[in-house]
């Protein structure tokens, strides 16, 4: 496998050229306050209620993490590109977080569990994301819950996954499976959007 393809993801991207630049879209770096707001307010209300241990997959420059840190909990986060995983390193010194290189699919964190798996606009990437929600499962503790972010975007040549193709994935695995439409929510995109973007908490039996 070469460097490129090492660093890149599963959609081809090489997200290490992207890292430095990737906080400049709205709603991956929360700068304005209106949107960082927008975004605290719906992980408050999607993650355990009492401190807990949060599992970041695909965490990026680390937005979400230091606003899960900000409300108390214990954040791992993991992303593929060592770039994006330096930002957040950076963006998150003297929380209480951890991140590390690796895989969302297979995060390299041994045995430990946790009280929630957030994942944003990673899932649509994956060529088995049947495979990856059934792992995901497995590193919650009981009365755990996943946090996914997912849409579809474009028009003319959409990519992503719809909410009712996810939720059928999760069917087997959840027994309880909450969709929140985000489309209409502008001021957590920083801009009005047009097509699908959707939240799934799902807390398995």
């Amino acid at each position: 496998m070469s460097e490129h393809r090492d660093r890149a993801g599963t959609d081809g991207v090489d997200w290490d050229a992207r890292a430095a630049a990737f906080d400049d879209e709205p709603d991956h770096g929360l700068r304005d306050p209106d949107v960082r707001a927008a975004w605290a307010e719906r992980l408050r209300a999607w993650l355990p209620g009492r401190a807990g241990d949060v599992l970041d997959l695909g965490c990026g420059t680390g937005s979400l993490s230091l606003l899960a840190a900000a409300q108390g909990h214990r954040v791992t986060g993991v992303d593929r590109s060592p770039a994006m995983v330096a930002l957040a390193r950076e963006k998150l010194a003297g929380r209480d977080a951890v991140f590390l290189v690796g895989d969302a699919t297979a995060p390299p964190v041994g045995g430990r569990r946790y009280d929630a798996v957030l994942v944003r606009h990673v899932l649509w990437t994956l060529p088995e994301p049947a495979r990856a929600l059934r792992h995901w499962r497995e590193l919650l503790r009981p009365g755990g819950r996943l946090v996914l972010v997912e849409g579809v975007w474009g028009t003319v040549s959409p990519v992503g996954i719809p909410a009712d193709r996810l939720t059928a994935l999760l069917a087997p695995l959840a027994g309880r499976v909450r969709v929140e439409r985000l489309s209409r929510e502008t001021a957590l995109w920083g801009r009005e959007v047009d097509d699908e973007r959707y939240a799934v908490v799902a807390v398995p039996d």
